[in-house]
C-alpha cells in the first residue's frame, strides 16, 4: 500500500507533469507513484538513461562517505539535463 501522505498527493494532483527517478530497474518511485492512482508522465531510470554505475551504498552507511564516492559530477549534469529535458518536453 502507498504512503498517503496529505501535501504530496495535493501538489502531484496539481502537477502538469509526473516524472519519476529511479536509480535502478526495479522501478521503486514509478510503482509507489502509480499505486498512488496517478499516471506517470515519464519514468527516468539511472542506470539504464545515464548509465550510471549501481553501487552498494547500504554496505557503508556510517562510514562517513560522501555522496561522490556513489555518482560522480558527470553523472550529476547528465540526470540534471535528463530531468530539465523531461520536464521542459510538451
Amino acid at each position: 500500500m502507498a504512503l498517503k501522505v496529505k501535501p504530496v498527493l495535493g501538489k502531484t494532483k496539481a502537477a502538469r507533469k509526473v516524472i519519476t527517478v529511479d536509480g535502478c530497474p526495479l522501478g521503486c518511485s514509478q510503482k509507489i507513484v502509480e499505486e498512488a492512482g496517478f499516471k506517470v508522465t515519464k519514468s527516468i531510470v539511472l542506470v539504464r538513461d545515464i548509465g550510471m554505475k549501481k553501487k552498494a551504498l547500504h554496505m557503508d552507511i556510517g562510514k562517513g562517505l560522501g555522496l561522490d564516492k556513489y555518482i560522480s559530477e558527470e553523472e550529476v549534469e547528465r540526470a540534471k539535463e535528463l530531468i530539465i529535458d523531461s520536464i521542459l518536453r510538451e
